[in-house]
C-alpha cells in the first residue's frame, strides 16, 4: 500500500497557477499552466462535484455509480472573482477556487462557516508500472471534525484516526479491524461545529482513505488510477446529506416484496428435499414464523449455476410449489464462475458468444471455484448482463423460485494468492474498454444489477427479491445484501451491529448479517442475543455453514426456542412500521437504522456512540452484546422515552442501567409515537389482516407519525394505488387529540384500527371521533386503556379530567 508519506516523497506533481476560466451552463472550467484542468459542475445548490484532469482533456465521463434519475437544478448560481480567488456561489454553499494552485475552500452561504478546505489538494504521481496517475486529494481536519460512512467496515463507527482500503475481498472468518472486506463504498460523512457534509470519491479503482491516522490534522483519499473525481454535498444535517448522497447513486428500484421482510432459515447446505422440508414443516409445527428457505450451492448439479441435482431435488417445481404452499418462499444462490464443461450449455452459450473475460494477451480468464475450473462471464458488458438475466426464465418463471442470492461475486477465485482475478483481465466496462484494476469493484455490483433485471422480468408482475455479497456505490438501487462469513462470536456480535449501523449510513440501508454467525458455533446465550439484534435489521436471516452443528431456532433448549419465537414474532407485528420506513428510504433515501449521531447530531454524546441505533425513526434499539449480562448501561438520546415492556418513561440526554434478562433486551419508543402493528402470522399473507393495531405513546406537546400500506408486492402502488396515513398527535395536560390524514388510492383490507393507549395521565371522561361523541364502553383491556375505530377517521379527541 502507498502511504502519503511515500507519495510525498517520491514528488508530486500539483497543478499551477490558472490562467483561463470559461462557464458552461452549470459547469465551470478552469485551466492551469500544466495542462491541469478542474471541471466544477453545480448540481444542486448543496452538492458540487469536482473532476481534474492532468492532461488538458477528460476522458468520457462514465459512471456505474451515478443514477440517470439523480436530482439536478439550483436556485442560485453566481460566479465573481478577487485577486486571489474565483467565487462560486449557490444558496447554500460558497465556493473558493485559489488561483494560485487550484485549492478549495468551501463555506456555509448563510453563516460563512468554513465547512470544508484543501490541505495540499489535488496532486498526483505517475504510474510508470501501470501507465496513468496515482491521484490523490488531501483536506484539513477541522477542530473536533468526526467520520463516519465507509460501507462494511467492521471498525469503530467513528472512522477518526483511521485508515481503509476499498478493494472488495472475500474475507472468510473476518475479524475486527480486518480491511478491506467486501464492498467498497467510497463515500463518507464529517461533522464539525454541528454542520455536516459527505464526498463520495467516484473511483473504482482500489482507492484508500486516511482520516488523520498519518497526519493528524489531516483527511485523504487516493486511488491507483483514474480521475480525482468527487460529490461534496453538504446537509447541514447528516440526514440530508445521506438523503442526498442515496439520491446522487440511487434509491432502491422499488419497494421488496413484504415477504422479503419477514424471517429468513438458510445453512450450508439444506439437501436433499426430505431434509429442507423437515426444517419447513418443524417452524410450522413449533409456530416460529418463518417466510424463506434458502437453497446453497448443494441443490446444483456439481454446482453448475441454473441447474438441480435430480438426485437430491428429483421434481424442483414441484417441491417449490409445495413449499410456497405452507407459505415459503424458495431463495436460490447463484454464483459467477461457470464450469467448463462442452456439455453444460450455460458453457456453451456464453463460449460461443465470447462472454467471458480474458487475459490481456488473450485467452480465457480460468479459475478455480465450486464447480472446478471456471470462466467467468465480464458483466460490464450489456449484451452478457441481457443474457445472464435471460437465463433465469426456467429458475424463476418456470420452477417458482422467489429469489437469488448472489455469493462469491467479489470476484472471489480459490487458490490464487490475491483470491481474485489477476489486475491484467480485461473487461468491456459498458464501451470503456479496461483492465481489472478499474472493474474489480464494480464486478459483483454488475452481476447483481444482471440477476436483478433476470428476475424483474421473469417474476413480473411480482418485485424480485435479489441479495449480493459484493457491492459497490449505487448497488443498494438492485439488491439487499449481507456482511459476509462472520464468525460466531460475541464479537461478531458487536460486528454485524456497527456493520448495519455504517451500511445505512452509506446509503445501502436494506442489510443484515449472518445471524448466529456463519463460521463455528454459537452457544445459546449468543444464538439468542443474535436473534434479538437481527429481528431489528432490515434483512433478517439465520445463516451458517452447518460444519459445527444446527443453527436454527429449536436448536438448542426450548426455553431458547420460546425466547426466539417471541422475537421473531414481534418482528412480524412491526412489519407494517418497517414496511413504512421502506417507503420512506424508496422516496427520499431515509436511512431505515439511524446510529444516535444520526438521530441527534447535536449531542456531543452520541458521536461515538455505536452500540445503540433508531429502528425507522421511533425505536430505539440497543443489544446486549456480551455473555451472562442481566441488563446493560445505554445512552438514551434526548427527549422523553417509554421502555418497551414496562412502560417507564425515562428522560434521555445521559446513560442509564436498564434490566434485561436473557429473554428481554433494551427498546425504548418515542414519547408521542404512534406504532402501527400487525397480528402474529406464521408467515406473510398467511391471515386476512382485519384490523391493524395502533400502540399510542402520549406525549405533552406534538408528533407526527405515518403509516404506509399497498398489496404488499407487485407494481400498483407506481400508480397510486397506495394508501400513506399521517397521524398528528397533539397531547395536553387533560386531553389527547389524534388526527388523520390519508392519500393514495388504495384501500386497505382492514377495517378498523386498535388503539392502545399508553402514558395516559389522566382518566378518560368524554371522547369524540370526527366531532361525535361515543360512549366511554369498552376502554380496558388487562388494565390498558383501549379503544376501536373506524380506520377512516379523521380526528379523535380525549378529553380528561
Amino acid at each position: 500500500m502507498i502511504t502519503n508519506t511515500e507519495l510525498e516523497q517520491k514528488g508530486n506533481l500539483f497543478p499551477s497557477k490558472i490562467i483561463n476560466f470559461s462557464k458552461d451552463v452549470d459547469t465551470l472550467y478552469f485551466y492551469t499552466e500544466n495542462d491541469v484542468v478542474l471541471q466544477l459542475t453545480v448540481l444542486r445548490d448543496s452538492v458540487l462535484r469536482f473532476r481534474y484532469t492532468t492532461t488538458g482533456n477528460f476522458e468520457n465521463d462514465f459512471s456505474y455509480a451515478i443514477t440517470k434519475y439523480a436530482s439536478t437544478g439550483y436556485n442560485h448560481l453566481e460566479i465573481s472573482e478577487n485577486e486571489k480567488f474565483y467565487i462560486v456561489r449557490t444558496s447554500k454553499l460558497i465556493c473558493n477556487i485559489s488561483k494560485e494552485n487550484l485549492k478549495i475552500s468551501i463555506y456555509d452561504s448563510l453563516d460563512g462557516t468554513l465547512i470544508n478546505e484543501d490541505e495540499l489538494g489535488f496532486h498526483w504521481e505517475e504510474s510508470y508500472h501501470y501507465g496513468g496517475n496515482i491521484v490523490k486529494m488531501s483536506k484539513t481536519i477541522n477542530d473536533k471534525e468526526s467520520y463516519y460512512g465507509l460501507g462494511d467496515k467492521p471498525e469503530h463507527l467513528n472512522l477518526k484516526g483511521k485508515r481503509f482500503e476499498n478493494w472488495v475481498t472475500d474475507s472468510y472468518a473476518f475479524g475486527k479491524h480486518t480491511d478491506p472486506i467486501y464492498k467498497a463504498i467510497p463515500f463518507y460523512t464529517g461533522l464539525h461545529h454541528n454542520k455536516s457534509y459527505g464526498i463520495f470519491f467516484d473511483n473504482s479503482f482500489r482507492s484508500y482513505f486516511d482520516f488523520g491516522q498519518e497526519r493528524r490534522h489531516v483527511t485523504s483519499f487516493w486511488a491507483q488510477g483514474g480521475e480525482m473525481n468527487y460529490y461534496f454535498i453538504y446537509g447541514p444535517k447528516m440526514n440530508d446529506v445521506i438523503e442526498s448522497y442515496t439520491d446522487l447513486t440511487g434509491k432502491p428500484h422499488q419497494l421488496p416484496p413484504l415477504w422479503a421482510l419477514g424471517f429468513h432459515q438458510c445453512k450450508w447446505s439444506y439437501y436433499p428435499e426430505s431434509e429442507v422440508k423437515e426444517i419447513t414443516s418443524t417452524f410450522r409445527k413449533l409456530q416460529i414464523p418463518c417466510d424463506a428457505i434458502y437453497l446453497d450451492i448443494d441443490y446444483m448439479d456439481g454446482f453448475r449455476c441454473f441447474t438441480w441435482n435430480k438426485e437430491y431435488f428429483p421434481d424442483p417445481k414441484r417441491m417449490v410449489a409445495e413449499l410456497a404452499a405452507e407459505g415459503f418462499k424458495t431463495v436460490a444462490i447463484i454464483d459467477p464462475g461457470i464450469k467448463i464443461d462442452k456439455e453444460y450449455s450455460v458453457f456453451k452459450e456464453a463460449l460461443d458468444n465470447d462472454y467471458f473475460c480474458k487475459r490481456a494477451d488473450g485467452p480465457y480468464m480460468k479459475g478455480k471455484v465450486w464447480p472446478g475450473e471456471c470462466y467467468f462471464p465480464d458483466f460490464t458488458k450489456p449484451e452478457v448482463r441481457d443474457w445472464w438475466s435471460g437465463l433465469f426464465k426456467e429458475l424463476i418463471e418456470d420452477i417458482g423460485v422467489k429469489g437469488v442470492w448472489n455469493d462469491m461475486n467479489e470476484p472471489a477465485v480459490m487458490e490464487v494468492p490475491n483470491k481474485t482475478f489477476p489486475d491484467d483481465v480485461r473487461h468491456d466496462y459498458d464501451g470503456n474498454p479496461c483492465s481489472h484494476r478499474k472493474a474489480h469493484n464494480i464486478y459483483g455490483m454488475q452481476m447483481a444489477r444482471a440477476t436483478y433485471h433476470g428476475l424483474k422480468k421473469f417474476n413480473y408482475p411480482k418485485r424480485p427479491f435479489v441479495i449480493t455479497r459484493s457491492a459497490y456505490s449505487g448497488t443498494q438501487r438492485y439488491t439487499s445484501t449481507w456482511t459476509g462469513d462472520n464468525v460466531a462470536t460475541w464479537e461478531h456480535l458487536n460486528i454485524a451491529n456497527i456493520q448495519a449501523q455504517r451500511m445505512a449510513m452509506s446509503g445501502f440501508s436494506f442489510v443484515g448479517s449472518d445471524i448466529g454467525g456463519f463460521a463455528e458455533q454459537p452457544q445459546s446465550e449468543l444464538f439468542t442475543r443474535w436473534i434479538q439484534l437481527g429481528v431489528f435489521h432490515p434483512f433478517c436471516r439465520v445463516h451458517s455453514s452447518g460444519d459445527h452443528g444446527n443453527q436454527e431456532p429449536w436448536a438448542f433448549d426450548e426455553d431458547v426456542t420460546n425466547i426466539v419465537r417471541k422475537f421473531i414474532e414481534l418482528r412480524y407485528q412491526l412489519l407494517p412500521y418497517l414496511y413504512t420506513a421502506f417507503w420512506k428510504l424508496v422516496e427520499q433515501g431515509t436511512p431505515l437504522l439511524k446510529s444516535l449521531v444520526l438521530f441527534d447530531q447535536e449531542d456531543p454524546q452520541t458521536h461515538y456512540r455505536t452500540d445503540e441505533f433508531i429502528y425507522g425513526n421511533k425505536i430505539l434499539v440497543c443489544p446486549v452484546q456480551e455473555p451472562n449480562a442481566k441488563g446493560r448501561r445505554m445512552y438514551i438520546p434526548r427527549g422523553k422515552w417509554y421502555n418497551f415492556w414496562t412502560e417507564e418513561v425515562v428522560e434521555g440526554g445521559k446513560e442509564k442501567w436498564v434490566d434485561a434478562e436473557i429473554d428481554s433486551m433494551p427498546i425504548f419508543v418515542k414519547e408521542g409515537a404512534i406504532i402501527p402493528k400487525y397480528p402474529i402470522q406464521q408467515h406473510v399473507k398467511e391471515k386476512q389482516i382485519d384490523q391493524v393495531t395502533l400502540d399510542v405513546y402520549y406525549k405533552e406537546g406534538k408528533e407526527q407519525s405515518e403509516l404506509y400500506d399497498d398489496a404488499h408486492d407487485g407494481y400498483d402502488y407506481t400508480k397510486g394505488r397506495y394508501s400513506y396515513r399521517t397521524f398528528k398527535l397533539t397531547g395536553k395536560s387533560n386531553e389527547l387529540i389524534i388526527q388523520q390524514h390519508k392519500e393514495g388510492k388504495y384501500e386497505a383490507p382492514y377495517k378498523t384500527f386498535k388503539l392502545i393507549l399508553h402514558g395516559l395521565p389522566f382518566s378518560i371522561n368524554e371522547i369524540q371521533i370526527d366531532n361525535e361523541k361515543i360512549e366511554l364502553s369498552h376502554l380496558k383491556e388487562n388494565g390498558t386503556t383501549v379503544m376501536t375505530v373506524d380506520k377512516n377517521f379523521s380526528e379523535i379527541h380525549l378529553i380528561g379530567h
